[in-house]
């Protein structure tokens, strides 16, 4: 099993930073892949970005440019750094872990093992 603790959750006001970790603990050795989604009251489960196992990224059109997702191996955990917030950002935050080499990674059934989210909330 892996379990995942996602921190750094927050209320900022529109246009400020704010960044995400998420720790892995367990059997991280067979994580491949991880990601972050995000829900906001009313509304599903959407991908926001997703990081490959060899480094590979993807971003959601909707935080393309904004936020940046790393992650750093040797401590089994990953970032989002997500710059110029807006209101439409506010949502818990969930991280994910895949351990199939073959994820579809913007996928949320995809995942695994899910954290238990933080929330972001940006004021305008």
């Amino acid at each position: 099993q892996v379990q995942l603790v996602e921190s750094g959750g927050g209320l900022v006001q529109a246009g400020n930073s704010l960044r995400l970790s998420c720790a892995a603990s367990g059997r991280t050795f067979s994580i491949y892949h991880m990601g972050w989604f995000r829900q906001a009251p009313g509304k599903e489960r959407e991908f926001v970005a997703a990081i490959r196992w060899r480094g590979g990224t993807y971003y959601a059109d909707s935080v393309k440019g904004r936020f940046t997702i790393s992650r750093d191996n040797a401590a089994n955990t990953v970032y989002l750094q997500m710059n110029s917030l807006k209101p439409e950002d506010t949502a818990v935050y969930y991280c994910a872990a895949a351990s199939k080499r073959d994820t579809i990674v913007v996928v949320t059934s995809q995942y695994e093992y899910w954290g238990q989210g933080t929330q972001v909330t940006v004021s305008s």
